[in-house]
């Protein structure tokens, strides 16, 4: 699995998800130095290449001179959130997702739940984005610090959540109950539909209640990613107020 552009390659490093640095021939002096020193400091080997090659395996001219290969990033058991939740000694808070197939937008929600505190994101394998590069690439080394995992029936899965005595909260700008409104003081799941279709009705209906975003302006829905972010910031918040 490969990465590029300078940023994404810098986190990536920082992760200690790097196998291997490969820079083009011909960039910055500045930034060939920096990437270098950084591949240094944990023994990485660094691979100088033509720039044509690397456009060519990569597909693309936007990699700015720099591209990282990874370790491989394996999905998660489905038990693996609950037991990091007991681990760490803390309430459950699981984002899973339906339909959430832009790996974009998958890897920023994986990058969000792991600075947010989330315990682990779950999706359906049929129906979701995989942990691809791109996701990965998005995710800026997260996917390596949390249990990322896939299940084949997303209801099934929800509903066996349901009997270990957790709360399922659906997505939905339909909901009058804003997420500032709600104890989060339980174990849950947050469950973010996908943008433009939003949840699918059995998914919606086997949710115990439904939450929304207050929102203020003329912009009816956000980005699937935005608004797994301001929920599982003000959910925090609200946990850390009554501790």
């Amino acid at each position: 699995m490969i990465i590029y552009g300078r940023q994404p390659v810098r986190e990536a490093l920082q992760s200690g998800l790097v196998r291997r640095v490969i820079i083009a021939k011909g960039i910055e002096a500045n930034t060939e130095r920096e990437f270098r020193r950084l591949a240094a400091k944990t023994n990485l080997p660094t691979d100088t290449v033509a720039r044509i090659s690397l456009d060519q395996t990569l597909g693309t001219v936007r990699h700015q001179g720099v591209a990282a290969e990874l370790e491989e990033v394996s999905l998660a058991e489905p038990e693996a959130p609950i037991l990091l939740a007991k681990k760490r000694k803390e309430r459950l808070l699981l984002v899973v997702l339906d339909q959430v197939q832009d790996p974009r937008n998958y890897g920023a929600i994986i990058r969000s739940a792991e600075a947010l505190g989330a315990h682990g994101v779950v999706s359906e394998k049929r129906r979701g984005s995989p942990l691809s590069a791109v996701a990965v690439k998005t995710s800026a080394g997260a996917a390596a610090h949390l249990p990322v995992t896939q299940v084949t029936n997303l209801v099934r899965y929800l509903k066996d959540l349901k009997k270990q005595y957790i709360w399922i909260y659906g997505a939905s700008t339909a909901s009058i109950n804003t997420v500032e409104a709600i104890d989060w003081d339980r174990d849950i799941a947050i469950v973010i539909g996908s943008e433009g279709r939003g949840l699918r009705k059995l998914v919606r209906e086997t949710c115990d209640d439904l939450v929304s975003i207050k929102l203020r302006g003329r912009t009816e829905s956000l980005n699937a990613s935005v608004a797994t972010g301001i929920l599982l910031n003000t959910i925090q918040t609200k946990r850390n107020k009554n501790t």
